[in-house]
């Protein structure tokens, strides 16, 4: 019992202080926010908002969980408070997954304010939203864990910004976000199957609009497998580089 209210103050705690920081409210809100309406307002008919939502729904989920752990963990690391964090009676998995706890809800969150724009602009009718809901929470996942391996990264928030740019912006194009995958250079499609945003996206093309092309059992799989390594290299480097 103590071990989960700790769990949920350091929730609740962050949540307070840090969600509303200039950093997420470009990259996490506004961000998606304009990108959306910038895509939906450029493509009135029906069909093109259904492809475009996939990818736009990944998109805000990315960019919103990554900047929110870019800035809980590095203002935290460089003020030194999460040090003492570490010092608290709790196990380090169960600190970490409180930190990023809230990234991943605000991470679900984002990726429906697409699907609220599209609802006014097409029909949304015979979707399974089931696992339209689960591919959204294993993509937020996937995408807080790397934000946290790039926040254990670095030590100030511009870096994590920067760091998180290096893997965001790739992503875009060999994601199959926008450009599908079989349109891509034959060089560059094995490096899209290395990329957990690949599967998620996906997913939710298959739910949507069924054009996807990797089965969607193996796609949650492998969703899984990364956001468990993402986690472990997280807690692997912490205990490296500031416990030990």
């Amino acid at each position: 019992m103590k071990a989960w209210i700790a769990f949920s103050s350091i929730l609740m705690k962050d949540m307070r202080s840090y969600y509303l920081k200039p950093p997420n409210i470009s990259w996490g809100l506004i961000f998606p926010i304009a990108w959306t309406l910038m895509f939906f307002l450029r493509s009135p008919v029906q069909l093109e908002v259904r492809d475009l939502l996939p990818g736009v729904m990944a998109l805000s989920i990315l960019f919103g969980t990554t900047s929110m752990l870019a800035v809980t963990i590095t203002f935290e690391r460089r003020s030194r408070s999460f040090e003492r964090l570490l010092l608290a009676p709790i196990s380090l998995n169960l600190l970490m997954l409180a930190k990023t706890t809230g990234a991943i809800m605000f991470g679900i969150i984002n990726a429906f304010v697409p699907v609220l724009f599209a609802s006014f602009m097409t029909d949304l009718s015979g979707i399974n939203w089931f696992i339209v809901l689960g591919s959204v929470i294993l993509i937020a996942i996937t995408s807080t864990f790397l934000g946290l391996f790039i926040a254990v990264s670095v030590s100030q928030v511009f870096e994590a910004q920067t760091f998180s740019n290096f893997f965001r912006f790739p992503m875009l194009f060999l994601c199959g976000l926008f450009i599908p995958l079989a349109n891509l250079p034959a060089f560059l499609r094995p490096l899209s199957y290395v990329l957990p945003l690949t599967y998620g996206v996906d997913i939710l093309k298959t739910v949507l609009n069924n054009n996807g092309i990797i089965p969607i059992p193996f796609s949650f799989l492998m969703l899984i497998a990364f956001s468990v390594f993402l986690f472990a290299y997280s807690i692997y480097n912490v205990n490296r580089k500031w416990i030990l």
